[in-house]
This record gives structure tokens, sequence and C-alpha cells, in this order.
């Protein structure tokens, strides 16, 4: 009943409000319908009223300082903006199903998209380069006349890919390039949130409470940490190969339970063939014992590069002039919900135009199909004020 009341209200304020302000709220509510599968004949044939067909084209390649990238379009029969969807970490990169079906969603609600993966993403780091590849991704597809004939073009940037794109909006090249930019799930300062994913330690928002971290994060600060002193050299190719599988079983668990719990079974597997101390960090690993795998990362912390402005949003030295629109989910465990209302202050206090919306619509990235109606609204008019650039 809720979900129905949340469609039949959104209908109707597309009928009244009318016009310009009524074309962004039908098609925000057309897509929500569309990616929260919100049931019911009355919902499908408002959805249809703003849904695109789509032509997804075959992958291509971008050139950037750092190498090549491989690229996707999505692009319905007719658009007013192309959006560069960025995906966070996950090894499939541009063929993640999730942000394949996130990005036919946006291109059906009439957004032209490119879909890009970063290199150091697919392979379980975050690095400046990722940070370079993004805004050199953006300068290529803003300088295309059929996909950018203003010049200008929107990024959505989902988990740490939200961070960095919030973060390489900051630099001069972006200023006339950029309609906006969604960080979804994205952090603020990327230090803060590797010792939240250590520690369980963030900063207090009032409003929101941090939960206890998600394996999976802390599982890619044990990958990123492995040379660096966490275990013998010689152990670190196959720390790593053990992670990596276990990672993987993360990433199929959102799709194929049953092929997740084979890939789980071998990295168990292949726990006991590793020497000490791989051996018991594996062990944490797959008993998903954050807390005890976190004691022994929060030591080397630093040794990941953290810190570096390039990675964090509210270190820049410059303030992102383009409107940037902040969303998170209020009970995220892998990058708090605080790091987007943290950074929402700082924008804000910047003089940026900047919007939040923190909501139980969705999680980490993902839509949470069990929310109130009211957070569906908030959704929608979040969504509308985006599609309207």
């Amino acid at each position: 009943m809720r979900r129905r009341s949340v469609v039949m209200l959104a209908a109707a304020l597309v009928i009244v409000l009318g016009g310009y302000v009524a074309v962004p709220y039908a098609r925000a509510v057309s897509l929500i319908i569309r990616a929260a599968n919100m049931g019911g004949p009355t919902a499908q044939k408002l959805a249809a009223l703003q849904t695109h067909p789509v032509t997804i084209a075959d992958p291509h390649v971008v050139s950037t300082r750092h190498g090549d990238v491989s690229a996707q379009f999505y692009t319905p029969d007719d658009f007013s903006r192309t959006v560069l969807l960025i995906p966070g970490i996950h090894s499939a990169g541009i063929e993640e199903p999730r942000l394949r079906a996130l990005a036919r969603e946006l291109a059906a609600t009439g957004v032209n998209v490119m879909t890009m993966a970063l290199p150091d993403f697919q392979r379980y780091r975050i690095s400046p380069d990722a940070t370079d590849t993004i805004e050199d991704t953006v300068l290529w597809l803003a300088r295309q006349p059929r996909w950018a004939p203003d010049g200008r073009i929107g990024v959505l940037g989902v988990s740490f890919a939200g961070g960095l794109a919030v973060a390489a909006a900051s630099r001069p090249s972006m200023r006339d390039t950029l309609a906006y930019v969604v960080s979804f799930g994205g952090h603020g300062d990327l230090q803060r949130v590797m010792r939240y994913l250590a520690t369980g330690e963030e900063a207090t928002v009032e409003g929101l409470v941090n939960p206890p971290p998600h394996d999976y994060g802390v599982a890619v600060v044990l990958y990123g940490l492995a040379d660096r002193g966490v275990v013998p050299q010689e152990q670190v190719a196959a720390l790593r190969q053990g992670v990596e599988t276990f990672l993987l079983g993360s990433q199929q668990s959102m799709v194929d339970q049953a092929k997740a719990n084979l890939t789980y079974k071998e990295a168990r597997e292949f726990e006991t063939t590793l020497p000490e101390p791989s051996r018991t960090y594996m062990k944490y690993v797959n008993d998903r014992a954050t807390r005890k795998l976190g004691a022994v990362l929060e030591h080397h912390l630093q040794q990941l590069g953290a810190d570096d402005p390039a990675l964090s949003a509210d270190l820049a030295t410059e303030v992102p002039s383009m409107p940037i629109y902040l969303m998170h989910g209020d009970e995220d465990n892998v990058i708090p919900a605080a790091e987007s209302a943290m950074l929402y202050r700082y924008l804000q206090s910047k003089g940026a135009d900047v919007h939040l919306l923190l909501t139980r619509v969705v999680t980490h990235a993902e839509v949470n199909k069990t929310a109130a109606a009211t957070e569906g609204l908030k959704l929608i008019a979040f969504w509308a004020g985006i599609l309207r650039r």
C-alpha cells in the first residue's frame, strides 16, 4: 500500500504542476518505479509514459594519461544530456550486472549514458590515477559534439567513484565541462573512511548512526595493504589471490548466491594453503571477522596514501563550480552516510551549489525496496532536480 500511495501521489504532482516542472518529475517517477521495481499496473503504466527505447553500443576505448579505459554507450532515441556513469570497486567493471541495469534505466529515462570503468578499481586499488582518469574521460566526452552539443556533460559516480568524481570536479579544467556531479554513496575524506573500515570509528553526525563496517570494504583495505608490510613480501601475491577469490564471491552473491557459495568454498580451501601470517588474515576474511582484521590493518593505514588531496573532495584546493548532488543510504556500512553529510556541510560553507539526500530508499549504491512512501517522494524530488539540468 505504501508503494502504491507514493506512486499515486507522485502522479498527482506531475499532473498538477504541469509544463517545465512536470517533465523532470515524470521522468524521475518513471526512473524510481523501474529501478525499485515498484509493482502494480498503475505504476507500470506511469513509468511507461516516460520510457525511451535504448540502443546499447559495443564497448569502446577512451585514451587517458594512464592508459586506455573501457567504456560503453546506452543511448535513448532522444536525449538532452549525456552522463558519465562510473562504478565503484568491482572487478567486472562496465560488465557488472547492477551497473548495466542502472545504465539502461537512466537511458530509458531520456539520458544518454556512457559507462566507464576505472582500471584501478577493477584491481581493488584507489590511487590519484583514478581521479586523473575521470578528468581525462570527462574532457574527452565533453568534446564530442554528438554527445555534448553544449560542451558539458553530467557525471554520476557510485561508491568511491562518487567521492573521486567530486574531487575531480574541483579541478580548473572541469569548470566549463560539467553540468552537474552526482555522488551515490561516495566519500568526502578517503583517509577517514579507511580508518572507519579498519576501526569502525567515524565522525559523529546528529541523526545518523554509524554501523559496523562491511567485510567487503575491510577485505579491500587488506588487499591494498598486503605489500605494505602486513605480510612478508613473498606472501603478498598468494594472499591477494585469496582475497580476490573472497571478493569475487561477494560480488556474485548479489546476482547468484549458489555460484557465490562455490566461490566462498574455494576461498576457504585456499586459506589452508597459505603460510602464516597470511593464513590467519585470510581466515579473518573468510570468517568476516572485521574487528580482528581491522586491528591488524589499523597500524598500516598511513601506508595507503589515502591522504593525497586528489582522493578527497574536502582536501581539494578549489570548490566545484557546478551543482553537486550527494545521495547516501543512511545505514551504509561501506562508506558511512556521515561522509556525505560532512561533505555537504563543507561544500556549503564554501559557497558551492550542493544538494543532499540521506535516505532509507538506498543502502550502499542499491535500492531498498522496503522503505516508506515518504522516502520515495524525497528520492523522486531529488532526481527531478538532477534531470532538469
